[in-house]
């Protein structure tokens, strides 16, 4: 983990991980209540972006984790950004 910045938007964390644990990753932060975005990069380009609020999470859960499933397919490095609340 890499803590790229902090301020009053919140705390941006950055974490590399590889295709086949992408989804379980991506699991896990859409069950934490304290994220408000994550993005998913594949060699410094942005592959997706998910903003996220609490009431929101039940709703595009699933849809997200099959588009995240979709990506994971090609094989790599990705990093995923995420933005928590402070």
């Amino acid at each position: 983990m890499i803590l790229l910045s902090s301020g009053n938007k919140g705390v941006f964390e950055e974490f590399e991980v590889a295709a086949d644990e992408l989804v379980g990753k991506v699991k896990q932060f859409l069950h934490e209540g304290n994220v408000r975005r994550i993005v998913v990069k594949k060699d410094n380009n942005i592959v997706m972006e998910v903003p996220l609020t609490i009431a929101a999470i039940g709703i595009i859960g699933a849809p997200v984790l099959a588009a995240v499933g979709a990506i994971a397919a090609f094989v790599g490095n990705y990093k995923i950004v995420v933005e928590r609340r402070e």
